[in-house]
């Protein structure tokens, strides 16, 4: 009887997690897929019928307007031009510190990276006003540097701390051996450190770019003119006079923006989980 017990009580725990698995993904999934049927309706049946029915009828209009109302294409590219650049950043000096820190190491080295983890809890908009004011006097207003300098200098802490975690895993005596092969420390990052980083780098590349890709705090404060507008800036166009929105066209620009991250998103997934449990276990 006690096994009978025990097998029942785990096949209800089983269906419960299943039940909930399934009540979660449908939230999350919900609102894309609504996005993407809404984006293919007619303005028409949008603003007349039911919004959350299935379209009446189907159309790609929308995705030709948001192109042509929005200045999308010349968004898109500003976004990515943004997140690459703050990408290269912040895996590059964001590497090169933990390896300082968890693999050279020196002196103090531990309340260094204690400072840099002080810096996840510092929130953005205390550093609005000071870095336009500096912008303004060196020139540096309304360019892509104004935006990738800040959004790569708040994501650094928490990549230091996720690289420098992750070098804990490598053993001592790999760094070892390729010195006492005469490797100097920077042949060392090269040829041992830097490829077995490759999925705490995909990991830090996503979970920034995430944000990034969707910052409108720095680019709505040093973005001055329409031709650096980033896609959440663009997405502004769609408002007409007196408030009046473009809703399916807004949807369509939405759901172009979107699509990309989510494919990349999709593609580097299972290296994203692995980079963020090396990571982050030892931290």
């Amino acid at each position: 009887m006690q096994p009978t017990r025990r097998r029942r009580r785990i096949d209800y725990f089983k269906g419960l997690t299943g039940v909930l698995v399934t009540l979660i993904v449908i939230v999350q999934v919900y609102p894309l897929a609504w996005l993407f049927i809404t984006s293919l309706r007619t303005e028409s049946d949008f603003v007349n019928g039911n919004p959350f029915a299935l379209p009446t009828e189907v159309t790609l209009d929308n995705f030709v307007r948001a192109f042509g109302v929005g200045n999308l294409g010349l968004n898109i590219l500003n976004s990515l031009i943004v997140t690459m650049g703050a990408n290269v950043l912040i895996v590059i000096l964001g590497m090169m510190a933990a390896y300082a820190l968890q693999v050279l190491g020196f002196r103090f080295s531990g309340v260094v990276r204690g400072l840099f983890l002080l810096g996840i809890i510092v929130p953005v908009q205390i550093a609005l006003v000071p870095l336009f004011i500096d912008y303004a006097a060196v020139g540096l207003l309304d360019t892509h540097i104004s935006m990738i300098l800040p959004l790569a200098g708040f994501a650094f802490p928490l990549s230091v701390y996720l690289f420098s975690s992750f070098f804990e895993y490598i053993p001592r005596e790999t760094y070892e051996a390729a010195s006492l092969d005469g490797a100097g420390p920077y042949r060392i990052f090269g040829l041992i450190t830097l490829p077995l980083s490759v999925n705490t780098i995909v990991s830090v590349v996503m979970v920034n770019s995430i944000f990034i890709w969707n910052d409108f705090i720095f680019a709505n404060t040093f973005v001055l003119s329409d031709g650096l507008k980033t896609i959440p800036l663009g997405l502004q166009n769609y408002i007409g006079a007196m408030g009046n929105v473009d809703w399916t066209a807004t949807f369509a620009a939405v759901c172009v923006t979107v699509t990309p991250l989510l494919l990349v998103f999709l593609i580097m997934n299972r290296a994203m989980i692995y980079g963020l449990e090396s990571g982050a276990s030892k931290g």
